[in-house]
Formats: C-alpha cells, sequence, structure tokens
C-alpha cells in the first residue's frame, strides 16, 4: 500500500473537502498514524479552515503547523519573482518531512478558487508530480450538463498524461441528484478504462448554519439559545409587512430578518411556533441597530429554551445590507458541526465503494521519482550518514561554491585539495565562508611519502620508480585517490576542470573493481521535467561484448534500485523485438539472454528503439507484450558513441539535468563530473557519492 494519495481539482466550487473527508474517514480505520497535508494553504495553520476540522476531528500524527506546505502570499511572491523551482522545492521538503511522521499521508492539493492570476491552471497537478503520488482527481458537477462533465474531465486527463501523473480515479462530485445515474451512464460510456465515481451534491452541506450566520454577521445576542446554534438555514425571509402576511411565507429552516423595533413580527414567530400548526423558522436577525421596547427585553429574558427555543440576535447594518450579507455566507463543514461531517461521511460511502477504493489504493504504483524529489532523497540519505568526500579541484570557483552549499546543507565532510593561502583567498574574494572544510596541498602534506610508497607497491611490476611514484601522487587526481583507497576520506569527486580520463585513471589503478564486478561502467541520472531515468554505459565502455553490457545492465539496475528508482531495463538497439536482423541486433539480443540467466526477476527487454522504450503509444504498435516497452527507466545503450551523443542531445535539447557519469562496479566510489558542470550538478554528484559510500561501508 502507497504512504500517500493526492486529492486535486482544476474547477472552483469541486467539493474536494468532502472527499478528503470520507477518504480520511476511511484511512484512519486502517492506519494507525494518518496525516493531511496542504500543499498551498490560504492562511497560517491557525487560521486554515481545513487544518483545524481535520485537526479536530481525527486523531492525526501531525501537529497543525507540520500540515503546511506554503503559504498562498509566499507561493504567489516566489511565482512572481520566477522562483517556481524554488516554490516546489519547499512543497516537497515539508511534505517528506510530513511523511516521515505518518504511517498515510492524505495531501490536497490547492484550491483553484483562491489562487490569483499569478498561478498557472494546472499548478496542482505540477505539484503532484513533484511529489510523485498517486492522484484522485475531484471534478465538479454542480450545476453543469453531462457533456460539461465529460469535456472538463478530458481536459484534465490530458494534463495527467502529459506530466505522466499517475491517476488512481476520478471523483466527480456535486452531480444533480435526479440525473445521477444518467451521468454515471455517460461516464462509463465514455471513459470504459477509469475508475469515475459519482457524488450528488447534497443540499444541506452547502447550507450555512444559524452560527455561521451570526459569525458572518458579527451579530450580537439578544434572547433565546446562545450555543448550539448548528440548525441550517435553508432560505431567509425579509419581514417587513402585516404579521398576518408574513405567516404566509413563513417556511420551515427559514431565518427571519427585521428591524429590531418590530416586536409584532417577534410576537408572531413565537405564537407560529407555540400553536404547532405553523413552520418552526431557525432564528430571528433584528436589524438596523435598535432593540425592542424594554417590557418586551424583561418579557423574552422570563421565556425558557422550550418556550423561546429559537435565537434572537441584533446588528447594526439596515435590513437591506443585512439581507445582502446573509444571502452571499455560505455553508462550511466546521469541526463544530457534527452533523454535517456525519452527512458527508455517509454520503462518501453510501457513493463510493470504499473496499474497491481501498484495494486500489493497495495496488497502486509506489511513489514515481520527480527529480526535485530525487535531489531531495539524495541530501536526506547522505545526512544520515555523513561521509567524508574529497574536493581535488580546489582552484576551480565551481568547486568552492558548491563546498560553501554542501557544508551549509550540512551534506557531508569535505576535504580540497590545494594550496590552501590561495583556496582561502579566493573564497574570501568570492565571499564564501568554507568553514569546517580541511585543505590538503598535495606537494607540501605529509602524507605524500606514505602515497608514494603505497603507490610503488600497487604499480612497481609495471616497472615505475619510487621517484616516479613521488611525482604521480602529487597530482591532485592520484592524491585525492589515494585518500579514497587508504580510507582517510570515503570517495572522491572530480573531473570540473580535468578530463574524465585523468579523472578515473587513478580509480583503475589504486582503487579497482569489486570482486563480483566483471567491468567498471557509468551511468546518467536524467532528471526530465517529469520523472528521473537512467541512462548507461555513456561514458567509460566504448564497444561493450554481451557480455558486458548485461554486466552494464545489471550494474544499472543495481544502482537505479539503490536511488528508489524502480529498475526497467530497455536493451537498445535499432530495431525492436524480431522486426530487424544484423550483428548489432543479435548484440542486444544475448544480452538480454545472459541477463536473465543472471538476474531472473529482473524486469528487461531488448532489442528495442528508444522510441518504444519510453512512448507508451509507440511501445503499443511495436511490442504490445512487452513488460518493458513504454515504460522503461533504466536505458542500456550499445555502445560509448550512441550513448554519450544520446544523453548530451537529450540534455540539451529538453533542458534536462544529468547528473554523472556516476561510476558503477569500483571497490570505493569515485564520480567524474563534465567540465561544463554547474554547482548543482557537483553539490547532486557529492551527495551520490556519499549514498554509494554509504552502502559500500553496508
Amino acid at each position: 500500500m502507497v504512504k500517500s494519495l493526492y486529492i486535486a481539482s482544476l474547477e472552483k466550487n469541486s467539493g474536494k473537502l468532502i472527499i478528503s473527508l470520507g477518504i480520511l474517514e476511511m484511512l484512519s480505520q486502517q492506519v494507525r498514524r494518518p496525516g493531511f497535508f496542504r500543499t498551498i494553504s490560504t492562511g497560517n495553520a491557525q487560521e486554515d479552515s481545513h487544518i483545524k476540522l481535520f485537526s479536530e476531528v481525527f486523531n492525526l500524527a501531525l501537529k497543525p503547523e507540520d500540515m503546511i506546505g506554503v503559504s498562498h502570499e509566499q507561493a504567489k511572491t516566489w511565482i512572481a519573482a520566477g522562483k517556481e523551482r524554488k516554490l516546489f522545492r519547499e512543497i516537497v521538503k515539508r511534505y517528506k518531512e510530513a511523511e516521515e511522521k505518518c504511517d498515510f499521508l492524505l495531501c490536497e492539493g490547492p484550491d483553484i478558487s483562491h489562487l490569483s492570476d499569478a498561478f498557472d491552471y494546472d499548478i496542482s497537478i505540477r505539484i503532484a508530480r513533484e511529489l510523485g503520488i498517486p492522484v484522485v482527481y475531484v471534478s465538479s458537477g454542480f450545476e453543469k450538463s453531462n457533456e460539461h462533465i465529460i469535456e472538463n474531465i478530458r481536459v484534465a486527463i490530458n494534463n495527467f498524461q502529459q506530466l505522466n501523473n499517475p491517476l488512481l480515479g476520478i471523483i466527480v462530485n456535486r452531480v444533480n441528484l435526479d440525473s445521477i445515474e444518467e451521468t454515471n451512464t455517460e461516464l462509463e460510456n465514455n471513459f470504459a478504462n477509469l475508475s469515475i465515481d459519482v457524488i450528488p451534491e447534497i443540499e444541506s452541506l452547502r447550507q450555512p448554519t444559524m452560527s455561521e450566520i451570526v459569525e458572518s454577521l458579527d451579530a450580537k445576542w439578544y434572547s433565546g439559545p446562545k450555543i448550539n446554534l448548528q440548525r441550517n438555514i435553508y432560505n431567509f425571509k425579509v419581514a417587513a409587512m402585516s404579521p398576518a402576511h408574513f405567516l404566509e411565507y413563513l417556511h420551515k429552516d427559514d431565518l427571519i430578518i427585521c428591524p429590531g423595533d418590530r416586536a409584532d413580527i417577534i410576537f408572531t414567530t413565537l405564537a407560529a411556533i407555540a400553536s404547532k400548526s405553523f413552520p418552526t423558522p431557525v432564528g430571528i436577525i433584528l436589524s438596523g441597530g435598535r432593540k425592542p421596547p424594554e417590557t418586551i427585553t424583561q418579557l423574552l429574558l422570563g421565556l425558557d429554551e422550550t418556550e423561546l427555543p429559537i435565537p434572537i440576535f441584533q446588528v447594526k447594518t439596515n435590513t437591506f445590507e443585512t439581507a445582502i450579507q446573509v444571502s452571499a455566507t455560505k455553508g462550511k463543514l466546521l469541526a463544530r458541526n457534527k452533523r454535517k461531517i456525519t452527512k458527508a461521511i455517509s454520503i462518501f460511502e453510501t457513493y463510493i465503494d470504499t473496499k474497491a477504493f481501498q484495494e486500489s489504493i493497495r495496488l497502486s504504483p509506489g511513489t514515481t521519482m520527480s527529480p526535485l524529489m530525487f535531489e531531495y532523497s539524495l541530501f536526506q540519505r547522505a545526512r544520515q550518514n555523513r561521509k567524508h568526500i574529497v574536493l581535488p579541484e580546489g582552484n576551480d570557483d565551481r568547486i568552492l561554491r558548491a563546498a560553501e552549499l554542501l557544508l551549509l546543507r550540512n551534506v557531508v565532510d569535505l576535504t580540497i585539495l590545494g594550496n590552501e593561502k590561495k583556496i582561502q583567498a579566493r573564497a574570501t574574494s568570492l565571499g564564501l565562508k568554507l568553514e569546517g572544510a580541511k585543505i590538503v596541498d598535495p606537494d607540501t602534506s605529509k602524507l605524500r611519502d606514505k602515497f608514494a610508497k603505497i603507490y610503488y607497491d600497487l604499480r612497481k611490476h609495471k616497472g615505475i620508480t619510487m621517484d616516479n611514484a613521488f611525482d604521480t601522487v602529487s597530482d591532485v587526481s592520484y592524491f585525492g585517490t589515494m585518500m579514497v583507497h587508504t580510507d582517510i576520506v570515503d570517495g572522491m569527486v572530480s573531473g570540473a576542470a580535468h578530463t574524465t580520463a585523468h579523472t578515473i585513471r587513478p580509480a583503475f589503478r589504486i582503487i579497482k573493481t569489486a570482486p563480483e564486478v566483471l567491468i567498471v561502467s557509468s551511468v546518467f541520472f536524467m532528471c526530465m521535467e517529469t520523472e528521473v531515468l537512467v541512462y548507461g554505459d555513456c561514458a567509460i565502455n566504448p564497444n561493450p561484448s554481451s557480455e558486458e553490457l548485461a554486466e552494464i545492465a545489471i550494474s544499472s539496475a543495481k544502482t537505479a534500485l539503490s536511488f528508489n528508482i524502480e529498475p526497467i531495463v530497455a536493451m537498445l538497439s535499432y530495431s525492436s523485438g524480431s522486426s530487424g536482423f544484423g550483428a548489432d541486433v543479435e548484440l542486444s539480443r544475448k544480452a538480454v539472454e545472459l541477463t536473465k540467466q543472471r538476474w531472473p526477476e529482473l524486469v528487461v527487454d531488448g532489442p528495442i528503439q528508444y522510441d518504444a522504450a519510453i512512448d507508451a503509444s509507440v511501445a503499443a504498435k511495436k511490442m504490445p507484450n512487452s513488460k518493458v516497452a513504454g515504460k522503461a527507466t533504466v536505458f542500456i545503450f550499445p555502445d560509448l558513441n550512441t550513448g554519450n551523443n544520446t544523453y548530451k542531445a537529450v540534455q540539451r535539447s529538453s533542458g534536462a539535468i544529468a547528473i554523472g557519469p556516476v561510476l558503477q562496479g569500483l571497490n570505493k566510489p569515485v564520480n567524474d563530473l563534465s567540465r561544463g558542470c554547474t554547482i548543482s550538478d557537483i553539490i547532486n554528484t557529492v551527495a551520490i557519492t556519499a549514498i554509494q559510500a554509504q552502502q559500500i561501508s553496508k
């Protein structure tokens, strides 16, 4: 069973609060620590009506302040400043913090009715995509024809598909009760492959109570009951006529509005209640700031609640203004109104097959890995067991800037190689603080002699001398690799100012491969707009054999799995399935067979073309029976030329962030950077290296 569920709507007045209430009631019976979370709140935790409701009704695992991602004003400010990614990052961070405290977290998307023009129409779906959790979409059927409902659902489904959102089901809420069967039939005919439930509009849920009217008008008590004012008001009557005519218009559950000096209306209303032959109103509002005569007040005070069962309140506004305010007051689901809450839950349970709903949640795919979620998980995992990483290129400004951020975020411990005075002077000129980082100069370090002796012992069979070894280990790449080899640090990240060969050659010579690994290979984590994919091998092996491709596939699948990406492996070629022939196709076909022999449970298929591996519509035509086609998350390229060019083409044309190459198969982690890397690339690669070190230490 997944740990989270997202409630989204792209329409005003969808009534998704009722859906959230019903789902949370259902889940609270199944899990010990349920939680509730609002991605964008209309106010703070104390003002948010949804949070107040769920906090009071359910025994939640979260405090109110833990249930908010960002406020509406904060979100609006970031969007206006072009900082949308910062907005999503903060929501992801707050969501993950809340999720860790719960057994199940119900997450509610923003209310469209409260959003300003600063927000895009589909922001709720894009937030859901970044969180990567299954979505229940709530569509409004209020005062809409079936054609309008169907069109709105089609638009929403298109948005979900474009963003690769996992859509668990759709609930059409607030449909006219008289046409609910017809609406169900129309939806089944148009969306046969989707789970769609329909809930009718229940008038009593949108009618305000006497208590809500009193709050809205800021009315002052005059007589009658003061508390438990929870009767619904279905209509209001302005009593500006004679008592006899007034009685003709009196209906059950009316609110009476009349000027404060109309004692005759007060007595007529009380007489109607006492006679039991007329309907009973909910209450009386005395307008205009006028009070009845003192004798009337004394008379009313002498009546008990059986004799005066309805409340009478006063307001300062005139009768017309009061009527306008009453008509604008809408009913709310509030914790104190137990009748409404019970009604809402009852409606949900009546029209939703809760057993089937729970089963769909249980069978739903787990959280998908969005780029922001991937980034967040890197830092969180790295912090759990801090590792020590060496950065050999202390003369590069990007390395120094990344080092500061890594230290501020408490991701890792750092050693930076280079001349200490020059590094500190450059950091000062850049306005950076490198407190906590160790700075080591390979030329003057006491470790140089020790490293030279170790390197000589490792490579003397190749004919090197001690002098050669002493000179070699002064190179920052070799010095950093020796620090990893001797367990002074746990991993190394380099390549911002050096070639790939310069970075990884020392690792091949000193650290070498793990015993069970055939070859060292690499992957790139491709952070696309809506998902994170794994590409291998795009940096190390020029022309791998079938056996080596199988090794790359297995190593890449393990890497994906270790970073919470479900490995679905596509062995790429220029043809799909049995459609093509040739040496290159057979190479991939044999690699798939070898991979399955070594890891039978791994989902792998090939040969397969890239478009068939990633696009469900193409997959349906080319490989309709494949478990990989259209669903691949790990892409194994047939050679280095194809892999390297493809990852760069995808990166440049789509705007994807490519993290890597991440080396796999070494005894200890060493990772390479592109010489065009950004500060963010460095930070992410360091976090990945730290996580690899954690796994090796286990």
